[in-house]
């Protein structure tokens, strides 16, 4: 959390989830779970009541004590109690649907608002850490709203009746020392509690450590046992066990020490109003049951205040993971849509490149001053060295980055001034390293159009000659890709990804070294499904292999950011420059 930020503003801020404008059902709900909270309080506080006028009925002379037995107190006790639960129960059963319907809409907006966010902040970031801080907000969530509605706040509103009831019906001696002791009990629960919270956060980090090491160990299983290591990662695991070890002990005497203190309090509180009572019994201002009210009233008090120590290290903990999640909300997008931004409509798929100059954070030129064109319907390459910016090209084109200096166009619309959705779906990418979604293929493929039947799928799988491939498999399209679709083959999930853009029918194409991971006969294979897929389109082809670009209509040179050589593959062979001395090298190794 912020340093200084209240944990206030944190609660503040999740008001308008709970008390929705948009839904009065929802706002009735709140109104009511509050109203059955109240009344569970009141029945709860009615009970001890009920217990002192039956004892106080059983405490007087009676020659026939049977006859006398006070029915009518008994019967309010026992109802006074089941009101109590039914009404806890009735406010749980009616707030259920609002605190999930938050839960619900705020990790929906957080993971929107994720989507929305640039590439850049993504490269920055752990996909890890990020679901991490949603879970742990999410969870957090939950449990304010589970902890401070139905523990906290009855719990404050019981003490208030029960501090009102002593000060009315007994004396204010025996209010201001169950007041007293109340208050004695949460100021040392907080200060013991804030004392212990080190404690549990070093098990926490020892843990995470622990787990860490014994999963980065197992998943580089075949490592170790190449280099005889199981010792040694024994050792290494059992270090941070023992740090575990050490911290779960001090946190666990800690808590004995918690425990200790709170029972005192409640012990010493507890025989100042035994005492008090005593008195006025002696002095005939009170009576037996007025003794048993008091006892009785702070020993109800004790269950709920008992869990005060979970409640505050939790709510503070609860503050920190929904603040680190709104945080996330706080953070604006590099890219966005201009106010005025239409749709782009492609007529015919010209792509230029006009004097472009970019750079990631400004400290390393990426590119400089590039001018490429892309006519309708044609294809062009682009090669160079590694690090000479040719995906970057592509990301650009896609729009996860603004260039810095000149524009790039689509049928002379600046994509600047059009919606990045329509730009994108104009475009279609298979990219070097596919990456596919952990479901089935049919899932994969069909993520190329949201409309498309089953028929177009397959149809898409056979003009990327994937289909029987699929269908000698056991579950056929329902076999599952596994994650990140490693279940399947480098040339297998390039194909799929073929597909999907089959399906999604781009009006430009980009192959961002769609072939370059891929072994000579697989790599010939893909090739050909590349040239039919890129009939008739724009499309630009981003090559390390110059074989797989020969006869492209242009190719274009790209060094140290900026384009060197242009022309067709016979052309800038005649030329003997930068393109004929790859296409050289790479002969050579062949």
């Amino acid at each position: 959390m912020k340093k200084g930020r209240p944990g206030y503003q944190t609660l503040i801020s999740l008001f308008p989830y709970l008390w929705s404008p948009d839904h009065w059902t929802l706002r009735l709900r709140v109104v009511c779970a509050m109203v059955f909270l109240v009344f569970s309080k009141i029945a709860i506080v009615y009970v001890p009541i009920f217990y002192k006028q039956a004892v106080d009925a059983l405490s007087l002379p009676q020659e026939n004590l049977l006859m006398a037995i006070p029915i009518g107190a008994i019967l309010c006790y026992g109802l006074a109690r089941v009101a109590s639960l039914g009404f806890s129960e009735a406010r749980d059963a009616v707030f259920a649907r609002v605190g999930q319907r938050a839960v619900r809409l705020i990790a929906l907006q957080v993971f929107e608002h994720l989507h929305r966010l640039s590439l850049r902040f993504h490269l920055d970031r752990q996909t890890g850490g990020l679901s991490r801080i949603i879970e742990r907000g999410i969870r957090a969530i939950e449990l304010l709203l589970r902890i401070s509605l139905f523990n906290l706040i009855p719990t404050i509103i019981e003490l208030v009746l029960v501090f009102g009831i002593l000060l009315y019906m007994l004396d204010v001696a025996i209010a201001l020392t169950t007041l007293i002791t109340v208050t004695v009990y949460i100021i040392y629960t907080m200060v013991v509690t804030e004392w212990r919270i080190k404690f549990r956060r070093m098990m926490n980090e020892a843990d995470t450590s622990a787990n860490t090491r014994a999963i980065d160990s197992l998943l580089n299983f075949e490592t170790v046992k190449y280099f005889s290591k199981e010792q040694h990662e024994s050792r290494r695991y059992d270090q941070r066990l023992r740090s575990y070890e050490d911290s779960a002990v001090k946190s666990n005497v800690s808590l004995a020490a918690l425990n200790f203190g709170q029972a005192a309090i409640i012990s010493c509180g507890l025989t100042g109003v035994m005492l008090l009572s005593a008195r006025g019994i002696v002095q005939g201002t009170m009576t037996v049951g007025d003794f048993v009210l008091a006892n009785t009233y702070l020993m109800q008090l004790y269950q709920p205040l008992n869990l005060f120590g979970f409640v505050y290290r939790e709510i503070k903990q609860a503050l920190i993971d929904i603040e680190e999640m709104f945080k996330l909300l706080s953070v604006r997008p590099d890219i966005v849509d201009s106010i005025d931004a239409k749709n782009l409509l492609v007529t015919g798929g010209t792509v230029k490149f006009e004097n472009v100059s970019f750079s990631y954070d400004g400290r390393r030129q990426i590119l400089k001053d590039v001018s490429i064109v892309m006519p309708m319907g044609k294809r062009v390459a682009v090669v160079g060295a590694s690090g000479s910016g040719k995906s970057t090209l592509s990301r650009l084109l896609f729009r996860f980055y603004e260039v810095d200096e000149g524009a790039i166009t689509v049928d002379n619309h600046d994509i600047r001034a059009v919606s990045q959705g329509s730009l994108r779906e104009t475009i279609g990418i298979v990219p070097q390293d596919t990456v596919l979604f952990n479901d089935t293929i049919y899932y994969n493929i069909a993520y190329g159009s949201s409309n498309a039947t089953e028929t177009e799928v397959k149809r898409a799988a056979e003009l990327a000659h994937i289909d029987d491939f699929i269908t000698r498999l056991p579950d056929g399209y329902q076999t599952m890709v596994g994650e990140r679709g490693l279940k399947l083959s480098g040339g297998e999930k390039q194909r799929v990804a073929i597909a999907r853009v089959i399906l999604k029918n781009p009006k430009i194409l980009v192959f961002d070294e769609a072939t370059s991971a891929l072994d000579t006969g697989t790599e010939r294979e893909i090739q050909e499904n590349i040239t039919e897929l890129s009939h008739g389109r724009t499309t630009l082809i981003i090559a390390h292999r110059l074989s797989t670009i020969a006869d492209v209509d242009r190719i274009f040179v790209l060094e140290a950011g900026r384009v060197i050589e242009s022309g067709h593959h016979q052309e800038l062979i005649n030329r003997e420059g930068v393109y004929a001395n790859m296409w050289r090298r790479q002969q050579e190794r062949h």
